[in-house]
């Protein structure tokens, strides 16, 4: 595992275009993408390599069947952020470091009300002073990644 690197994870994505839109922003960083659980989607969706286009062959990515799985790869289980619009830190406030790992939940519903109160210390948002509920997820996720960077 690459301990100079920042992880993103994406907790049981449902749309392959997010997904590789997040996949091309993790190259352009040389970040990895974790995807976590089900997906809503083929691994080899042509909305998914469209949307990363020529750059998917340079991603370094992993499926983990389950949330078990991809936490047994975490080796400092202290440098995972949770990233909810439920959250009371702003990312602003998180002094980031290479090797972090960086969760999304599922666009439909974000992470699960478990993770929430398993981690309420991990917890970040990405603060919003217009009237929307939360921003795309690979809009937020780009956000996420270039401000831990």
């Amino acid at each position: 595992m690459k301990k100079d690197v920042f992880h993103i994870v994406l907790v049981e994505p449902e749309i392959g275009a997010n997904t590789g839109n997040i996949g091309r922003t993790c190259v352009s960083l040389d970040a990895k993408l974790h995807l976590v659980g089900k997906l809503g989607f083929d691994i080899s969706d042509r909305q998914l390599k469209r949307a990363g286009l020529d750059y998917w062959p340079h991603l370094d990515f992993e499926h983990h069947p389950t949330w078990e799985d991809w936490w047994r790869t975490v080796p400092d289980p202290s440098r995972v952020f949770f990233f909810s619009t439920k959250a009371k830190v702003s990312l602003y406030e998180t002094q980031f470091q290479k090797g972090d790992w960086l969760v999304f939940g599922k666009e439909t519903k974000g992470l699960d009300p478990e993770v929430l109160e398993r981690f309420p210390s991990q917890l970040r948002q990405i603060p919003m002073t217009g009237p929307v509920r939360s921003l795309n997820i690979a809009t937020a996720a780009a956000i996420v990644l270039y401000e831990a960077f």
